[in-house]
This record gives structure tokens, sequence and C-alpha cells, in this order.
């Protein structure tokens, strides 16, 4: 079995590392499979070099695109063009993507056009804010794939409510687990403290980074004074993104009391949430990192697509409103019991592999 693997930021190859593991572990014990990765080039990142290719233990890519910098159309388009000639030169059985950025919808519409089989990792997350382009390519993504790996309850729940069983061709939906857990599991043991951080008590970990906060001078602001006042008590470590950094410049707003430090490998990420007191963030990852962790999580956020977290009182929307944040820093009343199983034991990766190799003839073939 081939399988190519579309990828185009770093968290989707920190997601497909352990697939990518348990591939090789495979292949090692003689089975006969195979994996090429394709990083579109969606998103440049300096800090994928190929030490981080080594550290995180993860497969270099066998093909880049260098598609990035461009227009939602423009980049989804070459995308195509260019992910669908390197599949008419492996002829893989499946494509693999992940997510939904604008390299997963290129992916999974380059194979169906090619009449490949497509498996979505992430299938059924639904945050019902069509504004965001996310979520246009998660709904277009699991709408032309056929194997939806669910990593919760809800995001099956969703799917089964679309009836994807009344789709026109062969779809399965499974609930594999998260493979985000995988991975938190794997490279705990290996996560590292940034080099020049100097903490000396608690900290709060915030990261800040959606157009949605940093585009609009009310909600960045009112997060700021939040965060600053928060920090009068706490240390508020924020690893910043170089746009963030930008807007806070163009805006004028005052973060001396943050300790603000470049943004940071994921290794020296994990470390920081093992080690903080408390999550606040407007990630999406990071929420059931947190969760992963045994942290809690204040989401600056409207929504989310992980609702099982808020639901189950580990997690708090708070929007970008100064008011809630600090309402809700100071008094909420927050699940502590973190044994509650919701995004699987681990083996995501496993069973999406196992999986994939029981399909033949475009159908699945079921114990």
């Amino acid at each position: 079995m081939k399988i190519v693997t579309i990828l185009g930021a770093r968290p989707q190859f920190i997601k497909a590392g352990s697939v990518s593991r348990e591939i090789g572990k495979l292949r090692d014990r003689g089975e006969n499979i195979q994996e090429v990765l394709v990083h579109t080039g969606q998103h440049y990142d300096a800090n994928m070099s190929d030490v981080f290719f080594e550290e995180m233990r993860i497969p270099k890519p066998d093909y880049f695109l260098g598609i990035g910098g461009k227009s939602h159309g423009e980049m989804t388009g070459q995308m195509i063009e260019k992910i669908e000639k390197v599949l008419i030169n492996e002829t893989p059985d499946w494509v693999l993507v992940y997510g939904d950025t604008n390299s997963t919808l290129a992916g999974a519409i380059a194979a169906s056009k090619l009449k490949i089989k497509i498996a979505h990792v992430e299938a059924g997350l639904r945050s019902y804010n069509m504004a965001m382009p996310e979520e246009i390519n998660r709904i277009l993504t699991d709408r032309i794939s056929n194997a939806l790996f669910c990593p919760t309850q809800k995001a099956m729940d969703n799917i089964n409510s679309e009836a994807y069983k009344e789709w026109n061709f062969s779809t399965e939906a499974y609930l594999c687990g998260d493979v985000m857990l995988d991975g938190a599991l794997f490279y705990k043991k290996l996560s590292q403290k940034p080099t020049d951080l100097k903490v000396d008590r608690k900290f709060v970990l915030c990261t800040l980074h959606r157009a949605e906060n940093t585009d609009d001078i009310n909600r960045i602001s009112q997060i700021i004074d939040a965060l600053s006042i928060i920090a009068q008590e706490v240390d508020v470590i924020l690893p910043l993104h170089p746009r963030t950094k930008k807007v806070i410049e163009k805006f004028g707003l005052n973060t001396d009391k943050l300790v603000i430090i470049d943004p940071v490998g994921y290794l020296n990420m994990v470390w920081l949430i093992d080690n903080c007191k408390l999550v606040m963030t407007d990630s999406g990852g990071l929420q059931k990192e947190a969760f992963f962790f045994g942290k809690h999580c204040l989401t600056m956020r409207d929504e989310t697509e992980w609702v099982e977290l808020v639901d189950n009182g580990f997690n708090i929307l708070v929007g970008a409103s100064k008011d809630q944040i600090l309402k809700n820093y100071y008094s909420a009343d927050f699940n502590n019991d973190f044994s509650i199983n919701l995004y699987g034991d681990g083996k995501a990766s496993y069973s999406i592999i196992k999986t994939l190799q029981k399909y033949q003839f475009g159908k699945l073939i079921h114990d």
C-alpha cells in the first residue's frame, strides 16, 4: 500500500509525524507499506530546518512545492495543479490529508479528480462559522473523502447528522481518537525548556495570532489590557508571532508587563504547556494540548471546534472581552478531573493505518 500525505504547515507535520512513525514500525516488521510526504509550502516556517525533522523524529518531505504567500484562491489553485502532477507520478492507493488548511482541500480535490481514495484525519470538526476559511476547507474535504477519521465523539455526531451515508460514493467514518494525543505522549519525554527563558514562579502561557483578534483594534486592545492586569501577579509568557508583533507595534499597544519571547519550537512549547498554571489562547490545537497536560484553558475566541472541552468544564470561551477574560481568570469554576477520555487512548495513528490496510477495491472489508 502506498500513501501520499499532503501537508502545508508545521502543526500538520507534527500531527502526521505520529502516523509516519506507525508506518515505519509496520514497514520494519515487513509489511508492504510506503509513505510519500508532500509539503506544499503553504506556511513558510524558518524553524522547519533539517534540525526540526531530526529533533521531532519526522521524515523529511519527498516533495516541496513552494506555494505560499498568495491569496486563498491562487494558492489553492496552484496547489491542485502541482499535487496532481505528484499523484500521477506516484500512483498511490491513498491520499492522506490533515485538518483544514488550503493544502488539505487542494490535496483532496486533486485526488478526487484522479479517482484516488482520500483519507481525512480530523474529520467532522465544525465551528459553524462560515466566515472562517478553515470551516469551508474542512466541510468540503469531508464531503469528498472516502475515509473520515473523527478525533472525538462530537465530530462523529457531526458527520452522522450530515447524513454521510447518503453521499454518492463509498464513505466510511471512524471514531479513532486524536493523533495530537499520540504526539503529546511521545514528545513529552523529549520536551526542552526554552534556552533564554528565566522563570522563577508559575506562569500563564498565552498565544495570540488569529486574524479575527489581531486585525481588530478593539479586540486585540482588550486582550492585551487584560493580560497586562493578570501579569501584575503572575508571569504571562507570550511567544509572539511576527504578524502579531507588527500589529501590536502598529497600534502602539503597551506589552511591557508581559514576558514576550520569540516563537518557539514544538519541543519548547510542550515544556511551556507542561509547566504553566493556565493556558490562554486563540489557537485551535493548543486548547487540546492544554487538556492533554492537565491544564485549564481560557480561549480568546467566540467559538471553538473543540466543544467537548467547553461542555466538560476544562475550557471557557471568553472572546476578546477584557471583563470576561479577567472574570474567568479570577473566578472560573473549572473541572479538575482530567481522567475523562475525550480524545482516545493515544493509539489513533495505529488505528488509522490499520483501517486503511483493510480497504480493498475501493471498499472497506470489515472484520
